[in-house]
């Protein structure tokens, strides 16, 4: 390993968030039983938060930055991990309480790792990175309560983002009629070639409906919350389901108890940062295994190094981002 590494880091000054890219030695990486050389990171919704002052997520400064890191293991006192070993790592609290994934060297708790699949590469893990985890988990949620390709159209909202991009391929790849929902007209052929079926504008579902209006989607992955959500309610058919994993919208909605009651539905909160360790294998090799479209990487991921994040933080969180940004590291 070499003694001195880059880092994107976040510091405070004064009110202000300053992110700068900086020299780290080694004996600055933090406590863990893993040391992983960083290849691929990626660039979520939650990390352009994590840059500005009033983003939230971020519990102290300065932080290295990137809540998703792919890499391979150049020191372990975990016998579950071996140099050379390919590792992934999201969620718990990397880049946030934890040094992230965009250094050159990360150091964290064996308990926080997952083994790379055989059938993925590090690139195309981190394209799934934290979005296609959640995106994979809400699928299994939603699966767990009864929907199958059989049930009925599936809503993706927020489909041009990054659990939404996904969450429409992975759909489409398992036999799923997805219908996916934006605000961005100019993006229904990208839609399209992720395997969407029918495209809803977002002001439709933003606009008031009745408690319970014609029952539509058998399911739906829902990632902008807000009053739409309560529209999505009324809307879905007899013990349809909502998954909740975002909220670009906003965080509070009103309904009435008429869909639960009348209709039976569900509604999923979904949770990809402390979902436990033991279970997380499982969906990335899913991921891997069922989930992965073909073209993935070419369809959704662009791709930036460590110069490039601040910019894409800019975008990202002003609604500029299309798919996923992967980030080179090493």
């Amino acid at each position: 390993m070499n003694s001195d590494y880059r880092a994107f880091v976040a510091r405070k000054s004064g009110d202000d968030i300053i992110c700068e890219i900086t020299t780290k030695a080694l004996e600055d990486l933090p406590d863990g039983d893993v040391t992983i050389l960083v290849a691929w990171s990626s660039v979520n919704y939650k990390d352009g938060l994590a840059s500005i002052a009033k983003g939230g997520v971020v519990r102290n400064y300065p932080r290295v930055l990137g809540i998703d890191l792919g890499g391979t293991v150049v020191d372990s006192t975990d016998s579950r991990y071996a140099e050379g070993d390919e590792v992934l790592v999201t969620g718990f609290d990397v880049g946030v309480g934890h040094d992230g994934g965009y250094a050159t060297y990360a150091r964290v708790p064996g308990d926080w790792i997952v083994k790379c699949p055989t059938t993925l590469s590090l690139r195309e893990a981190m394209v799934f990175g934290t979005a296609g985890f959640t995106a994979a988990l809400a699928i299994r949620q939603l699966e767990h309560v009864g929907m199958a390709p059989s049930s009925g159209p599936v809503l993706v909202t927020g489909a041009t983002g990054g659990v939404g991009s996904i969450a429409v391929s992975m759909l489409a790849n398992l036999g799923y009629e997805v219908h996916a929902s934006t605000g961005k007209k100019n993006e229904h052929n990208y839609l399209k070639t992720l395997g969407a079926a029918e495209i809803h504008d977002r002001i439709d579902l933003s606009s008031k409906g009745r408690p319970l209006d014609k029952e539509i989607w058998a399911g739906a992955i829902d990632q902008v919350g807000g009053e739409g959500l309560a529209r999505i309610m009324s809307n879905l058919m007899y013990r349809g389901a909502v998954a909740c994993t975002g909220l670009t919208g906003g965080v509070t909605y009103s309904t009435t108890v008429l869909p639960f009651l009348l209709r039976g539905i569900s509604v999923l909160g979904i949770d990809s940062v402390m979902c436990p360790s033991d279970e997380r294998p499982a969906i990335w090799q899913r991921m891997a295994d069922e989930l992965k479209p073909s073209r993935l990487g070419d369809l959704i991921a662009a791709e930036t190094d460590l110069d490039g994040v601040a910019k894409v933080f800019t975008n990202i969180l002003a609604g500029n981002v299309r798919g996923r940004t992967v980030v080179k590291i090493n």
